[in-house]
């Protein structure tokens, strides 16, 4: 039955190729990447790579200078990978690396992860051909997919040709797993074909094994681990100190919320008719000086994706705001305006560093939310919208901490960002406690950078 599914998921792959194409030159006319190494889709690499490629199937195998294969689909993955790579580097300081991605986000952000030796190409799409042209060329010691990122025929080949396959930093929410058992004809084969899994939660291990996952270890989020930029930070604190108003964060917005965020911010109808706010927030409404609450605070926002900046530009600029660029200007202080616009990639930290408080993306429509950890790392409090899936223990976790507040609506996120920022004693005790959570959970990228090298070691 599973050779009979994996047959007929070959075949719909294969006649996908021409869409597959198809949707990658769409794509190229908004970000240009999507347009460059196409080939490396499907398996063909230029011939310069050929040096950097190892030269026999020994390579592989000799401890001592692995090809350690991370595969980071897109730019939250590869900012994991980043992590996971500094260990990794120490405890393999004569591996080389081979970096796949599927988005041009990830792939613009891996860029900065190599050193000499290493190589960079898109994830081969997942038909037969393709993967064993992919593992034919670059025989990696080991393959490393971060989060989520788990192919059928990636899986299926890896496993006849020995390569040891894991997924680190392993998450999968309930709705992921629906939709892995309506299709476990194809999916348990998969998940069970992984050399090891090393889960973010108690609660993704148990889903994974659900699926037949070798969950071996439960590591924690990589993400805990990042130490910010300290030259950003210390720009956007600067740039806070200097600010005549307090700074609320719109943080990695997605499609449709800033919509959301513009309703709020244009109506004339007091706050406290449309949510439950803290009592605060309320005795302001209703006293008359709430009216102007959400124009006290000199607001900031950052889109998550690039393609996406002069969209967001121009749905402020019609709604008639002043809105500044970051791209539009070098000074460390942004010029007075409406809307502070963050239309840059990699500066995440100076923006938090900016902030007083964020409201997290992704959060407030049905979109799982984006990663708060990072919020956190900086001492940038943060509030929650009610969809928060991708990161749901993070999350909670972040609440019972102190170092986030969860909300119903954007509204009422606002109104609970703006209260918080204008509130000293409160903020500086969240900020404490954002800096306290990010700190206590820290480890996963050491745990599991001994565990591939153990599997090294062991194959």
């Amino acid at each position: 039955m599973a050779h009979a599914a994996l047959w007929l998921y070959s075949a719909l792959t294969w006649v996908a190729q021409p869409l597959l194409l198809r949707k990658l030159r769409r794509r190229a006319v908004a970000e240009p990447g999507y347009g460059q190494h196409v080939g490396e889709r499907f398996g063909h690499y230029a011939a310069s790579l050929d040096s950097l490629a190892p030269s026999d199937s020994r390579y592989g195998a000799d401890p001592a200078s692995p090809l350690v294969w991370v595969h980071a689909v897109s730019l939250g993955e590869t900012r994991a990978a980043a992590i996971l790579l500094d260990a990794l580097r120490q405890q393999l300081p004569g591996m080389r690396l081979l970096l796949t991605h599927g988005t041009a986000t990830g792939r613009c952000e891996g860029e900065k992860l190599l050193q000499p030796g290493d190589v960079q190409v898109w994830q081969p799409w997942d038909t037969r051909a393709a993967v064993a042209r992919f593992l034919r060329r670059f025989r990696p010691a080991i393959g490393i997919l971060i989060e989520t990122e788990l192919w059928p025929n990636l899986a299926a080949a890896c496993r006849a040709q020995g390569v040891p396959l894991v997924l680190a930093n392993a998450r999968l929410s309930d709705k992921s797993q629906r939709q892995a058992q309506r299709l476990a004809w194809l999916a348990r084969p998969a998940y069970a074909g992984l050399t090891a899994v090393w889960a973010q939660t108690e609660a993704d291990a148990e889903r994974l094994r659900n699926l037949g996952a070798p969950v071996q270890g439960v590591f924690g989020n990589l993400k805990f681990d990042v130490v910010p930029d300290a030259a950003q930070l210390a720009q956007g604190r600067a740039g806070r100190a200097r600010s005549a108003r307090p700074v609320v964060l719109l943080a990695s917005s997605r499609e449709g919320e800033e919509a959301l965020w513009l309703e709020s911010f244009r109506s004339n109808r007091p706050l406290a008719q449309s949510l439950q706010a803290p009592t605060a927030i309320k005795n302001e409404v209703t006293d008359g000086a709430g009216a102007d609450l959400l124009h006290r605070v000199q607001w900031l926002i950052v889109p998550r994706h690039p393609q996406r900046f002069e969209e967001v530009a121009q749905l402020l600029q019609r709604a008639g705001l002043r809105v500044v660029r970051r791209s539009q200007g070098t000074a460390a202080q942004p010029a007075p305006a409406d809307v502070w616009l963050g239309d840059s990639l990699g500066e995440m930290a100076r923006y938090y560093g900016l902030a007083d408080v964020a409201l997290l993306g992704g959060s407030f429509a049905p979109l799982g939310g984006q990663n708060l950890i990072e919020a956190a790392a900086c001492g940038c409090p943060v509030v929650l919208g009610p969809h928060t899936f991708n990161f749901a223990e993070a999350a909670a976790l972040a609440c019972t901490a102190g170092a986030a507040q969860r909300v119903d609506d954007m509204a009422q996120g606002m109104a609970t960002a703006c209260a918080l920022a204008q509130d000293g004693p409160s903020l500086a005790q969240a900020r404490v406690a954002a800096v306290q959570f990010a700190q206590a959970h820290q480890g996963a990228a050491h745990a599991t950078a001994l565990a591939v090298a153990a599997l090294l070691q062991g194959a």
